[in-house]
């Protein structure tokens, strides 16, 4: 979740900014797209395969009759639409994070699949892993607070520095439903990461619907300030955290599956701001999460770390198999997670624990009891996800 940046593949190296006038641009080496298309050798003699890699400037609409593989970042300029049909797969290079897709500040991606024609974006390798590729990004022009409130200041991404953050609640950066981003992920260092899917200020324009993230290295989903909705997420095996919220997020999510497997970090790790920042905007995080169902590995682990003076309200969650259900952290000066249960900001209302050891504990210098936190402890009936996620997801226990 720290915010610096690398070179590699071709961004050049930036200076992480939080002004929109320092905020340096975005040097390419290479601006060449590559289009190789050679004859697959398959079974379909008219079948080719084509490289993406490279910045497009122009609409890219893919072909389903055309096999692609993604040989390095795939760049989509602002004012471009990246449009993915409805049943394809597109594979990547297993060249780690030098292989992604981004939706620039600007740009949008129409990916709309459905139950029947998920669209799938996984690796190449003959025996696909964790961290093969750096998964999919978006970049919109929403609110974070690691910039002044109501600014149009920019912040830049933890890799390739690409630019995010402004002052449009609503901004529209397309459309991603029924989406399986399998395999993706990583770190080049513990600063710098990829997700399987990673949205910085991404707005409440955009949908993100009926997407799960398989197999992944870092974190499933992370937000990124921004403001936009997200529902029907289902996140199985993410080695690092499953959903990720930072630099004041304030959208909503709806129906979340979390499946633990041998490796993983929490289910939900959530900040209210960027800690090697500092809160500019004066607000924290404060989402909405509703029908929830988080489902461990039986290892003595947490389920859900709230820190940094997070606020959000959880409804109707099922927790299942951890030795902590909530651990809140924070302090009674920049961090005030306590005061955001005081208040009625940060809190949990109807909620089962199955095989749960402690359901709550307070490190946030504030005192409260657990009744403050909890309530309707029982009733709790998570998310339905043997109806919503039936044919398209893989996985689920």
């Amino acid at each position: 979740m720290k915010n610096k940046l690398l070179i590699f593949g071709v961004a050049a190296s930036l200076l992480i900014a939080c002004e929109s006038d320092d905020t340096a641009d975005i040097i390419i080496t290479d601006n060449s797209v590559t289009n190789n298309i050679t004859n697959s050798g398959g079974g379909d003699p008219g079948a080719t395969t084509e490289n993406l890699s490279g910045v497009y400037t122009e609409d890219l609409s893919l072909d389903p009759d055309v096999d692609y593989v993604i040989t390095g970042p795939v760049l989509m300029a602002s004012g471009t639409t990246l449009t993915i049909p409805a049943g394809m797969t597109i594979k990547a290079q297993p060249v780690g994070v030098n292989a992604y897709i981004a939706i620039q500040q600007g740009a949008r991606i129409s990916a709309i699949g459905s139950a029947s024609s998920p669209i799938i974006l996984t690796s190449n390798a003959s025996a696909p892993s964790s961290g093969d590729w750096g998964g999919l990004v978006i970049c919109g022009f929403a609110p974070i607070n690691s910039t002044a409130d109501g600014s149009t200041d920019t912040s830049t991404s933890e890799v390739g520095g690409l630019s995010y953050g402004g002052n449009t609640p609503a901004d529209n950066s397309g459309s991603v439903q029924y989406v399986r981003i399998e395999y993706a992920g990583g770190a080049i260092d513990g600063n710098a990461e990829l997700n399987g899917l990673s949205m910085y200020a991404v707005g409440s324009g955009t949908t993100i619907d009926y997407v799960e993230i398989y197999e992944g290295s870092d974190d499933g989903v992370e937000f990124f300030g921004g403001t936009v909705n997200a529902s029907h997420i289902v996140i199985v095996n993410a080695e690092d955290d499953s959903i990720d919220w930072t630099e004041g997020f304030t959208g909503t999510l709806t129906d979340i599956y979390v499946q633990h497997g041998t490796s993983h970090d929490k289910a939900f790790e959530c900040d209210g701001y960027n800690t090697d920042f500092s809160n500019e905007g004066g607000y924290f995080s404060a989402p909405n999460v509703n029908n929830v169902t988080i489902v461990g590995a039986n290892d003595g682990s947490e389920a859900v770390r709230l820190r940094a003076g997070t606020q959000g309200l959880f409804t109707n969650l099922v927790l299942t198999d951890f030795d902590e259900a909530f651990d809140l952290d924070g302090d009674t000066g920049d961090n005030p997670t306590g005061q955001g249960v005081i208040d009625g900001l940060l809190g949990v209302t109807d909620v089962t624990f199955n095989n749960v050891v402690t359901k709550l504990k307070n490190d946030t210098g504030f005192t409260f009891t657990e009744a403050d936190f909890i309530s309707g402890d029982g009733n709790g009936t998570g998310t339905d996800i043997a109806s919503w996620g039936a044919g398209w997801t893989v996985g689920i226990n």
